[in-house]
This record gives structure tokens, sequence and C-alpha cells, in this order.
């Protein structure tokens, strides 16, 4: 049935990866609306990880399998970018087409760091990977900040991959 479906083990995971995106883009909470940026971001992620929690044990056995083969990782790189900008667009986070890119990478690095505490953390709670997401959020908003990357709440055009059609 799965290859009847799928051309491939990647193709799984892209779908799986889709799958994701689809419930945190769905899961949107109202009462953020008025939040800055970073709360949104933050709030978006944590949906995320909520949303891998029961495949944990799968993700963290593929995690374990790309360090023993880069090459997966390599194959799964755009697919964290793109997963990356609709998080973006999920937190109503908006700016330009080159800068949303920027973000969008940035963003991935403060995802790898969160992943790896999530990866260790096995509290009910997740109080560990909280405090490493907002760990990496203050490191990145400390890098984007003087890039001109962020300007208050950061302004212009929608940022996910469906700015990519307008």
């Amino acid at each position: 049935d799965l290859r009847g479906e799928f051309g491939s083990t990647l193709a799984i995971i892209a779908a799986h990866v889709k799958e994701i995106d689809r419930q945190v883009l769905a899961g949107g909470d109202a009462d953020m609306a008025e939040e800055p940026a970073r709360e949104r971001l933050f709030d978006v992620l944590m949906r995320r990880l909520d949303a891998m929690q029961p495949h944990r044990d799968g993700i963290l056995r593929l995690f374990e399998d790309m360090r023993r083969d880069p090459a997966i990782a390599l194959a799964l790189a755009p697919h964290i970018g793109v997963a990356m900008r609709w998080m973006l667009e999920a937190a109503e986070v908006e700016a330009k087409s080159c800068e949303a890119r920027l973000l969008a990478l940035g963003l991935a690095g403060v995802w790898l760091a969160t992943i790896r505490a999530w990866a260790k953390d096995e509290s009910p709670d997740m109080g560990t990977t909280m405090a490493a997401l907002d760990n990496a959020l203050d490191r990145a908003e400390r890098i984007a900040r003087p890039l001109g990357l962020l300007r208050g709440d950061v302004e212009a055009a929608p940022v996910g991959p469906a700015a990519e059609t307008s």
C-alpha cells in the first residue's frame, strides 16, 4: 500500500512533515494575534512539537539514522526550510521576500537547537525543551535585529510559501 502511495522513503517522510505543518497551521490560537512575533513563534513551534509528540519514537529513530547516514539529513534539509517558512506564516510574521528566506533559515537553526533538547527531554511538561526554545529565540533575535531583519514586529509582505505565489 505504501509503495502505491509513495515513490520512496523520503516521500513518506516529506508527507509526514507536510501533515505536521497542516496540523500546526490549523491549530492557531486567536488569543496570540496581539502578541509580539517572538511569542507567536514560540507558540507555533511548541504546537509543532505537540503535533510531533505522538510520533516521538519514530522521529527520534529517524534522527539516529541521520547521524549514521548524512545523506538522509541532506535530503530532508529543503523540507525543513519549507516547514520553517510555513511556521513563520502560522505565526503571522511578515517580511520582504529576501528577508523571509533569511528569517526561515534562522528559524531552522532555532528549530534544530530546540529539537536537540526535545530529543533528550522526557518530562511531560517539556520544560527543558521550552527553555531551549526560549534561549534559541533569544540568540536568533540578537543576531537578526542588528542585521535589520527585525524592525519592531517585522513588517512588510506575508512570509510563508504562500507568499511565493503572489
